[in-house]
């Protein structure tokens, strides 16, 4: 056996995945475990990729009308209470304040006191207290269509949490919109998918499949849900990103109603739309590597990291002069529309200083000593390769956005042969189960095009002997005869099968 080969994160992927995943995200320092059970801290770094995709994200809503709102944390309990299957899905997540105030008890310590006359949920999300709010902004079609989205926190009671993928509290963007016409609603449901998918690929290079749920994995309350599911490095399934057409339910459940041109009294139809801090675990499940995390440039902090070669008892003045100019030069380019985001890192640690920047993700990094001054070049390093190489100084400085690019391109289509080679057809029974029986850890098997009647009970029967799900009905998925994979049956379709997080 040859020497094992030494990497900045322990354990591997392919020892230990879950704990990989955790080690990741400690070694970045991108967030840390709170003393609130359940949740986490997001640190500079891991805030920073978040501010991007909102920014980023903001903006695509916004083309297309979309306004930002914000409405209350707490929503009351009546107000789920008004549409059944909404709060039957998220009545054993919900957190619920039921006093308004501290009294300090007979042994002197605080008690809860001043129980409130309806208790108010911590928001799990926000159809209900928005659908409020609309029903009194709505009278007439010429009210509509409303296009709402805010960014908020909510929270979802996890008895098993993994920072970014799974917390008690996590960050997201929940919009919202009412229409006059089913079309409408229906034609906004896909623009948004269409929007997230756009955005997923193109800012986190993370390759994805669109399709529409099941009826058992629907929002609860929705007429239908579409969504994105992308490959994670270990062949689990990921859901990046959810649309709902939510029909009438929710407008008859909160009384929004309209005259339309007819003069008819009438129900507005309604969507919703989400993306969450869950996108950052997916990229980091995609792209990241025994050395720690990778980003893509797109919506990476900074883009580069000069790393001035100091020597100790010497004048290091003119490398610390010709860092910064070069920062600046580098900040005079242009990346996806903005300045080339650069850090400088002179700290005197050695070789500890490059390695931190490795299990940071950063894209490029660049060591420039008295040498590299003298023939006016640069040595770099891609994140995404591991290639090193000089290059003359001016010309890196005209070719980073071109490089970043390259960095962007790379990481996709790497993650796209990943998915590729890994999702099979299958036609057999025997073959699919024996694919999931032992699939686990590093391994979860792959995605799996195979045919399925439409019935729940074989749907549930996988789920209960495989904890593998239909993970959509890709809109792609052509027509085609064959016979479900659980039962026999006559099916039309092919549907993504995969265990997912």
């Amino acid at each position: 056996m040859g020497k094992k080969v030494k990497t900045a994160i322990t354990p591997t992927r392919e020892e230990d995945y879950s704990q990989w995943y955790q080690e990741v995200v400690k070694a970045s320092d991108m967030s840390e475990n709170s003393p609130v059970r359940g949740c986490m801290v997001i640190k500079p770094w891991g805030f920073a990729i978040w501010e991007n995709i909102q920014r980023q994200m903001d903006a695509m809503f916004k083309e297309t009308g979309v306004k930002n709102a914000y409405f209350p944390l707490f929503i009351p309990l009546s107000y789920l209470e008004k549409e059944a299957e909404h709060v039957d899905g998220f009545a054993k997540e919900c957190a619920v304040v039921t006093h308004h105030k501290l009294e300090k008890g007979e042994d002197g310590r605080l008690v809860p006191a001043g129980e409130l006359a309806e208790p108010l949920i911590v928001r799990p999300t926000s159809e209900t207290i928005i659908g409020e709010s609309m029903s009194r902004w709505t009278s007439s079609y010429r009210d509509l269509p409303i296009l709402l989205n805010q960014w908020a926190n909510v929270v979802r009671w996890e008895m098993r949490t993994r920072m970014f993928l799974r917390t008690s509290e996590f960050l997201w963007q929940e919009g919202h919109t009412a229409h006059a016409t089913k079309d409408e609603a229906m034609e906004r449901t896909l623009q948004m998918l269409e929007i997230y998918a756009r955005f997923v690929e193109e800012r986190l290079a993370m390759p994805v499949i669109k399709g529409r749920k099941s009826e058992s994995e629907r929002f609860p309350g929705a007429d239908d849900t579409t969504c994105i599911e992308a490959m994670m490095q270990d062949k689990r399934a990921l859901q990046a990103g959810t649309s709902h057409f939510l029909g009438q339910n929710f407008a008859k459940s909160s009384n929004i109603k309209f005259q339309n041109e007819a003069g008819q009294e009438d129900y507005a139809w309604t969507t919703s739309w989400g993306t969450s801090t869950r996108m950052i675990g997916g990229m980091i499940m995609v792209h990241s590597d025994d050395d720690g995390l990778v980003v893509p440039p797109r919506i990476a902090p900074a883009h580069v990291v000069i790393l001035p070669i100091i020597k100790k008892g010497a004048d290091n003045s003119g490398v610390l002069e010709s860092a910064e100019t070069l920062k600046v030069a580098l900040r005079q380019q242009t990346y996806y529309g903005l300045p080339v985001e650069v850090e400088i890192d002179s700290r005197d640690i050695g070789g500890a200083r490059g390695w931190e920047w490795v299990k940071k993700g950063i894209p490029v990094r660049v060591e420039l000593g008295p040498r590299d001054i003298e023939n006016n070049s640069v040595f770099m390093a891609r994140r995404d390769t591991g290639e090193k190489k000089g290059l003359n100084r001016d010309e890196f400085i005209n070719t980073i956005a071109d490089i970043l690019d390259d960095i962007q391109d790379t990481l996709f289509q790497r993650a796209h042969a990943f998915r590729e080679a890994n999702t099979v057809f299958i036609d057999e029974k025997d073959k699919f189960y024996d694919l999931y029986k032992n699939a686990k850890g590093y391994n979860n098997g792959a995605f799996v095009m195979a045919h399925w009647c439409g019935s729940g009970q074989c749907e549930e029967k996988i789920k209960q002997d495989l904890s593998v799900t239909i993970r959509c009905i890709p809109f792609d998925s052509p027509d085609e005869e064959g016979t479900c994979i659980c039962c026999g049956a006559k099916s039309d379709r092919r549907v993504l099968f995969a265990k997912a997080y």
